[in-house]
Protein backbone atom coordinates (compact mmCIF):
# COMPACT_ATOMS: atom_id res chain seq x y z
CA UNK A 1 0.00 0.00 0.00
CA UNK A 2 1.41 3.40 -0.98
CA UNK A 3 1.31 6.50 1.13
CA UNK A 4 -1.35 7.86 -1.18
CA UNK A 5 -3.67 5.02 -0.14
CA UNK A 6 -3.31 5.66 3.64
CA UNK A 7 -5.93 8.00 5.13
CA UNK A 8 -4.45 11.36 6.00
CA UNK A 9 -5.48 11.19 9.65
CA UNK A 10 -3.50 7.94 10.08
CA UNK A 11 -0.26 9.45 8.78
CA UNK A 12 2.33 10.54 11.37
CA UNK A 13 2.40 14.26 11.94
CA UNK A 14 6.17 14.49 12.02
CA UNK A 15 8.67 11.99 10.82
CA UNK A 16 12.32 11.89 10.04
CA UNK A 17 14.56 9.19 8.60
CA UNK A 18 17.61 8.22 10.57
CA UNK A 19 19.70 5.18 9.73
CA UNK A 20 16.82 3.66 7.85
CA UNK A 21 14.34 3.99 10.75
CA UNK A 22 11.42 6.31 11.13
CA UNK A 23 11.05 8.38 14.33
CA UNK A 24 7.44 9.53 15.00
CA UNK A 25 6.42 12.35 17.31
CA UNK A 26 2.72 12.54 18.25
CA UNK A 27 0.64 14.69 20.57
CA UNK A 28 -0.75 13.13 23.84
CA UNK A 29 -3.85 11.17 22.77
CA UNK A 30 -5.13 11.10 26.41
CA UNK A 31 -5.08 14.77 27.18
CA UNK A 32 -7.50 15.94 29.88
CA UNK A 33 -10.44 17.50 28.05
CA UNK A 34 -11.47 19.40 31.18
CA UNK A 35 -15.00 19.90 32.53
CA UNK A 36 -17.78 21.43 30.49
CA UNK A 37 -18.99 24.87 31.58
CA UNK A 38 -21.31 24.70 34.55
CA UNK A 39 -24.95 25.32 33.73
CA UNK A 40 -27.16 26.73 36.46
CA UNK A 41 -30.45 24.99 37.22
CA UNK A 42 -33.69 26.87 37.50
CA UNK A 43 -33.65 26.31 41.26
CA UNK A 44 -30.27 28.02 41.48
CA UNK A 45 -31.59 31.27 40.06
CA UNK A 46 -35.28 31.18 41.03
CA UNK A 47 -36.10 30.89 44.73
CA UNK A 48 -39.74 30.13 43.92
CA UNK A 49 -38.65 27.07 41.95
CA UNK A 50 -36.42 26.08 44.88
CA UNK A 51 -39.41 26.37 47.23
CA UNK A 52 -41.46 24.15 44.92
CA UNK A 53 -38.73 21.53 44.99
CA UNK A 54 -38.52 21.84 48.76
CA UNK A 55 -42.25 21.24 49.10
CA UNK A 56 -42.05 18.28 46.71
CA UNK A 57 -39.29 16.67 48.78
CA UNK A 58 -41.18 17.35 52.02
CA UNK A 59 -44.32 15.85 50.46
CA UNK A 60 -42.49 12.61 49.65
CA UNK A 61 -41.02 12.38 53.15
CA UNK A 62 -44.48 13.02 54.64
CA UNK A 63 -46.00 10.38 52.36
CA UNK A 64 -43.36 7.96 53.63
CA UNK A 65 -44.43 8.66 57.21
CA UNK A 66 -48.10 8.08 56.31
CA UNK A 67 -47.22 4.82 54.57
CA UNK A 68 -45.28 3.62 57.62
CA UNK A 69 -48.28 4.37 59.85
CA UNK A 70 -50.41 2.50 57.30
CA UNK A 71 -48.04 -0.47 57.51
CA UNK A 72 -48.46 -0.69 61.28
CA UNK A 73 -52.23 -0.16 61.06
CA UNK A 74 -52.53 -2.89 58.41
CA UNK A 75 -50.57 -5.31 60.57
CA UNK A 76 -52.91 -4.69 63.49
CA UNK A 77 -56.24 -4.42 61.67
CA UNK A 78 -56.16 -6.93 58.79
CA UNK A 79 -56.71 -10.61 59.70
CA UNK A 80 -53.92 -12.94 58.61
CA UNK A 81 -56.36 -15.26 56.82
CA UNK A 82 -58.20 -12.55 54.86
CA UNK A 83 -58.04 -13.00 51.08
CA UNK A 84 -58.60 -10.24 48.50
CA UNK A 85 -58.85 -10.26 44.72
CA UNK A 86 -56.27 -8.07 42.96
CA UNK A 87 -56.43 -7.91 39.19
CA UNK A 88 -54.52 -9.38 37.37
CA UNK A 89 -52.79 -11.26 40.17
CA UNK A 90 -55.89 -13.00 41.51
CA UNK A 91 -56.71 -13.95 45.09
CA UNK A 92 -53.88 -13.15 47.49
CA UNK A 93 -53.42 -12.50 51.19
CA UNK A 94 -54.84 -9.10 52.03
CA UNK A 95 -52.37 -8.67 54.89
CA UNK A 96 -49.32 -9.45 52.74
CA UNK A 97 -50.55 -7.13 49.99
CA UNK A 98 -51.13 -4.25 52.42
CA UNK A 99 -47.80 -4.73 54.19
CA UNK A 100 -45.85 -4.96 50.94
CA UNK A 101 -47.56 -1.94 49.41
CA UNK A 102 -47.22 0.37 52.42
CA UNK A 103 -43.63 -0.60 53.19
CA UNK A 104 -42.67 -0.25 49.52
CA UNK A 105 -44.22 3.22 49.35
CA UNK A 106 -42.48 4.25 52.59
CA UNK A 107 -39.03 3.20 51.37
CA UNK A 108 -39.54 4.49 47.82
CA UNK A 109 -40.62 7.93 49.00
CA UNK A 110 -37.55 8.30 51.20
CA UNK A 111 -35.29 7.36 48.29
CA UNK A 112 -37.17 9.49 45.76
CA UNK A 113 -37.21 12.46 48.12
CA UNK A 114 -33.48 12.18 48.74
CA UNK A 115 -32.73 11.93 45.00
CA UNK A 116 -34.98 14.88 44.15
CA UNK A 117 -33.36 16.92 46.92
CA UNK A 118 -29.88 16.14 45.59
CA UNK A 119 -30.78 16.80 41.95
CA UNK A 120 -32.60 20.09 42.44
CA UNK A 121 -31.42 21.77 45.64
CA UNK A 122 -27.97 20.50 46.57
CA UNK A 123 -24.95 21.96 44.80
CA UNK A 124 -24.21 20.26 41.47
CA UNK A 125 -20.83 21.90 40.88
CA UNK A 126 -18.31 19.18 40.04
CA UNK A 127 -15.20 19.28 42.19
CA UNK A 128 -11.94 17.53 41.36
CA UNK A 129 -9.13 16.63 43.67
CA UNK A 130 -5.78 14.96 43.11
CA UNK A 131 -5.09 11.57 44.58
CA UNK A 132 -3.18 11.55 47.82
CA UNK A 133 -1.71 9.04 50.21
CA UNK A 134 -4.00 7.19 52.58
CA UNK A 135 -2.54 8.94 55.60
CA UNK A 136 -3.91 12.42 55.11
CA UNK A 137 -1.91 15.42 56.11
CA UNK A 138 -3.38 17.90 58.59
CA UNK A 139 -3.90 20.37 55.77
CA UNK A 140 -5.90 17.76 53.82
CA UNK A 141 -8.06 16.92 56.82
CA UNK A 142 -8.72 20.60 57.34
CA UNK A 143 -9.67 20.91 53.68
CA UNK A 144 -12.02 17.92 53.92
CA UNK A 145 -13.77 19.44 56.91
CA UNK A 146 -14.03 22.74 55.12
CA UNK A 147 -15.47 21.01 52.05
CA UNK A 148 -17.94 19.15 54.25
CA UNK A 149 -19.10 22.35 55.89
CA UNK A 150 -19.39 24.01 52.52
CA UNK A 151 -21.44 21.08 51.19
CA UNK A 152 -23.70 21.17 54.23
CA UNK A 153 -24.28 24.86 53.73
CA UNK A 154 -24.96 24.47 50.02
CA UNK A 155 -27.36 21.56 50.62
CA UNK A 156 -29.59 23.87 52.62
CA UNK A 157 -29.84 21.30 55.39
CA UNK A 158 -29.71 23.89 58.10
CA UNK A 159 -31.65 26.54 56.21
CA UNK A 160 -34.49 24.42 54.79
CA UNK A 161 -36.14 23.27 58.00
CA UNK A 162 -39.19 21.78 56.26
CA UNK A 163 -37.08 19.23 54.39
CA UNK A 164 -34.91 18.52 57.43
CA UNK A 165 -37.81 17.94 59.81
CA UNK A 166 -39.84 15.77 57.43
CA UNK A 167 -36.75 13.72 56.57
CA UNK A 168 -36.07 13.12 60.26
CA UNK A 169 -39.70 12.09 60.70
CA UNK A 170 -39.58 9.62 57.78
CA UNK A 171 -36.27 8.10 58.89
CA UNK A 172 -37.52 7.82 62.47
CA UNK A 173 -40.75 6.06 61.50
CA UNK A 174 -39.46 3.59 58.89
CA UNK A 175 -37.52 1.45 61.44
CA UNK A 176 -40.81 0.94 63.28
CA UNK A 177 -41.81 -1.33 60.40
CA UNK A 178 -38.95 -3.65 61.32
CA UNK A 179 -39.88 -3.51 64.99
CA UNK A 180 -43.43 -4.52 64.13
CA UNK A 181 -42.14 -7.38 61.97
CA UNK A 182 -40.26 -8.73 64.97
CA UNK A 183 -43.70 -9.64 66.29
CA UNK A 184 -43.84 -12.29 63.54
CA UNK A 185 -40.80 -14.14 64.82
CA UNK A 186 -43.45 -16.32 66.45
CA UNK A 187 -46.81 -15.98 68.13
CA UNK A 188 -46.73 -15.18 71.80
CA UNK A 189 -47.57 -18.52 73.40
CA UNK A 190 -49.18 -17.04 76.50
CA UNK A 191 -50.97 -20.13 77.89
CA UNK A 192 -52.39 -21.39 74.57
CA UNK A 193 -50.03 -24.36 74.50
CA UNK A 194 -51.28 -25.46 77.90
CA UNK A 195 -54.93 -25.73 76.90
CA UNK A 196 -56.92 -27.71 74.34
CA UNK A 197 -60.58 -27.97 73.31
CA UNK A 198 -61.18 -30.58 75.97
CA UNK A 199 -63.30 -29.42 78.92
CA UNK A 200 -65.49 -30.93 81.59
CA UNK A 201 -68.57 -32.55 80.07
CA UNK A 202 -67.35 -32.68 76.45
CA UNK A 203 -68.14 -36.02 74.86
CA UNK A 204 -65.54 -38.12 73.06
CA UNK A 205 -66.41 -38.20 69.34
CA UNK A 206 -65.05 -40.89 67.01
CA UNK A 207 -62.70 -39.28 64.45
CA UNK A 208 -63.94 -41.57 61.66
CA UNK A 209 -67.69 -41.76 62.25
CA UNK A 210 -68.11 -38.38 64.02
CA UNK A 211 -70.41 -40.13 66.49
CA UNK A 212 -70.18 -39.96 70.29
CA UNK A 213 -68.50 -43.00 71.81
CA UNK A 214 -70.06 -45.40 74.30
CA UNK A 215 -67.97 -47.74 76.44
CA UNK A 216 -69.27 -50.67 74.40
CA UNK A 217 -67.78 -49.14 71.26
CA UNK A 218 -64.25 -49.63 72.59
CA UNK A 219 -63.15 -53.26 72.58
CA UNK A 220 -60.15 -54.76 74.36
CA UNK A 221 -57.14 -54.60 72.09
CA UNK A 222 -58.59 -51.96 69.78
CA UNK A 223 -57.23 -48.46 69.14
CA UNK A 224 -59.74 -45.65 68.60
CA UNK A 225 -59.06 -42.02 67.76
CA UNK A 226 -61.33 -39.30 69.16
CA UNK A 227 -61.80 -35.56 69.18
CA UNK A 228 -63.80 -33.20 71.40
CA UNK A 229 -67.51 -32.71 70.86
CA UNK A 230 -68.30 -29.61 68.81
CA UNK A 231 -65.22 -29.61 66.59
CA UNK A 232 -65.64 -29.74 62.82
CA UNK A 233 -63.18 -30.26 60.00
CA UNK A 234 -64.66 -27.15 58.38
CA UNK A 235 -63.59 -24.89 61.24
CA UNK A 236 -60.90 -22.41 60.16
CA UNK A 237 -58.68 -23.39 63.12
CA UNK A 238 -59.44 -27.11 63.02
CA UNK A 239 -55.88 -28.17 62.19
CA UNK A 240 -54.47 -25.98 64.97
CA UNK A 241 -56.88 -27.33 67.55
CA UNK A 242 -56.76 -31.00 66.56
CA UNK A 243 -52.96 -30.84 66.74
CA UNK A 244 -53.41 -30.41 70.49
CA UNK A 245 -56.69 -32.24 71.17
CA UNK A 246 -56.23 -35.47 69.17
CA UNK A 247 -56.94 -38.41 71.46
CA UNK A 248 -56.30 -42.15 71.31
CA UNK A 249 -58.44 -44.54 73.30
CA UNK A 250 -57.63 -48.13 74.22
CA UNK A 251 -59.27 -50.64 76.50
CA UNK A 252 -57.11 -52.61 78.89
CA UNK A 253 -58.19 -55.12 81.47
CA UNK A 254 -58.25 -53.16 84.76
CA UNK A 255 -56.02 -55.73 86.46
CA UNK A 256 -53.33 -55.10 83.80
CA UNK A 257 -53.14 -51.35 84.50
CA UNK A 258 -50.04 -50.76 86.63
CA UNK A 259 -50.32 -47.04 87.31
CA UNK A 260 -52.74 -46.09 90.08
CA UNK A 261 -53.66 -42.66 88.71
CA UNK A 262 -54.18 -44.11 85.24
CA UNK A 263 -56.67 -46.57 86.68
CA UNK A 264 -58.52 -43.83 88.58
CA UNK A 265 -58.76 -41.66 85.45
CA UNK A 266 -60.04 -44.50 83.28
CA UNK A 267 -63.52 -45.99 82.93
CA UNK A 268 -63.81 -49.76 83.08
CA UNK A 269 -60.28 -50.08 81.70
CA UNK A 270 -60.83 -47.52 78.94
CA UNK A 271 -57.92 -45.07 78.99
CA UNK A 272 -57.53 -41.90 76.92
CA UNK A 273 -54.13 -40.46 76.08
CA UNK A 274 -52.90 -37.66 73.85
CA UNK A 275 -52.12 -38.87 70.34
CA UNK A 276 -49.32 -36.32 69.96
CA UNK A 277 -45.81 -37.66 70.55
CA UNK A 278 -43.83 -35.77 73.17
CA UNK A 279 -40.68 -35.80 71.04
CA UNK A 280 -41.44 -33.59 68.01
CA UNK A 281 -45.23 -33.80 67.84
CA UNK A 282 -45.83 -36.61 65.36
CA UNK A 283 -49.21 -38.41 65.53
CA UNK A 284 -48.95 -41.81 67.17
CA UNK A 285 -50.83 -44.56 65.33
CA UNK A 286 -49.16 -47.93 65.99
CA UNK A 287 -50.49 -50.06 68.87
CA UNK A 288 -49.36 -53.49 70.05
CA UNK A 289 -52.23 -55.02 72.03
CA UNK A 290 -50.27 -57.79 73.79
CA UNK A 291 -47.77 -55.40 75.38
CA UNK A 292 -50.02 -52.30 75.39
CA UNK A 293 -47.21 -50.35 73.78
CA UNK A 294 -47.75 -47.54 71.26
CA UNK A 295 -45.03 -46.56 68.80
CA UNK A 296 -44.43 -43.20 67.16
CA UNK A 297 -43.61 -43.90 63.48
CA UNK A 298 -41.33 -40.86 63.13
CA UNK A 299 -38.50 -41.66 65.55
CA UNK A 300 -39.68 -44.88 67.22
CA UNK A 301 -40.45 -43.43 70.64
CA UNK A 302 -42.36 -46.13 72.51
CA UNK A 303 -44.85 -45.60 75.35
CA UNK A 304 -46.40 -48.14 77.73
CA UNK A 305 -50.14 -47.39 77.97
CA UNK A 306 -50.55 -49.81 80.86
CA UNK A 307 -48.06 -47.88 82.99
CA UNK A 308 -48.99 -44.22 82.70
CA UNK A 309 -47.80 -44.02 79.06
CA UNK A 310 -44.22 -43.68 80.26
CA UNK A 311 -41.39 -43.70 77.73
CA UNK A 312 -39.70 -47.08 77.44
CA UNK A 313 -37.70 -46.42 74.27
CA UNK A 314 -36.71 -43.60 71.96
CA UNK A 315 -35.97 -39.88 72.17
CA UNK A 316 -39.26 -38.69 73.71
CA UNK A 317 -38.64 -36.76 76.90
CA UNK A 318 -41.74 -37.48 78.96
CA UNK A 319 -44.90 -39.59 79.11
CA UNK A 320 -48.04 -38.94 77.09
CA UNK A 321 -50.59 -36.76 78.93
CA UNK A 322 -53.70 -38.65 80.05
CA UNK A 323 -57.25 -37.30 79.81
CA UNK A 324 -59.54 -38.11 82.71
CA UNK A 325 -62.78 -39.62 81.38
CA UNK A 326 -66.10 -40.97 82.61
CA UNK A 327 -69.64 -41.62 81.39
CA UNK A 328 -72.44 -39.06 81.28
CA UNK A 329 -76.12 -39.66 82.05
CA UNK A 330 -76.76 -40.71 78.44
CA UNK A 331 -74.09 -43.40 78.59
CA UNK A 332 -71.52 -41.63 76.42
CA UNK A 333 -67.86 -41.25 77.27
CA UNK A 334 -67.03 -37.70 78.32
CA UNK A 335 -64.02 -35.74 79.56
CA UNK A 336 -63.77 -34.62 83.17
CA UNK A 337 -61.64 -31.65 82.20
CA UNK A 338 -58.67 -30.70 80.08
CA UNK A 339 -55.24 -32.32 80.11
CA UNK A 340 -53.43 -31.40 83.29
CA UNK A 341 -50.17 -30.80 81.41
CA UNK A 342 -49.31 -29.48 77.93
CA UNK A 343 -49.49 -31.99 75.11
CA UNK A 344 -46.77 -32.61 72.56
CA UNK A 345 -43.07 -31.71 72.76
CA UNK A 346 -41.55 -29.87 75.68
CA UNK A 347 -41.12 -26.10 75.34
CA UNK A 348 -39.08 -23.60 77.28
CA UNK A 349 -42.02 -21.94 79.07
CA UNK A 350 -43.19 -25.27 80.45
CA UNK A 351 -43.29 -25.37 84.20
Amino acid sequence: MSSQEIPEENLPSKQETEHGSVAVTEENPFADPGLPPHEHRVQDIDERAAKRSERAVAFMFTLSMIATVGFIASYVAIPADKSVFIWPIGHISGLNFALGTTLGVALFCIGAGAVHWARTLMSDVEMTDERHEIAAEPEVRAKVMADFKQGAEESGFGRRKLIRNTMFGALALVPLSGVVLLRDLGPLPEDKLRHTKWAKGKMLVNMNTHEPLRPADVQVGSLTFAMPEGMSEHDHDFQTQIAKAALMIVRIQPENIKDKRELEWSHEGIVAYSKICTHVGCPISLYEQQTHHVLCPCHQSTFDLSDGARVIFGPAGHALPQLRIGVNEKGYLEAHGDFEEPVGPAFWERG
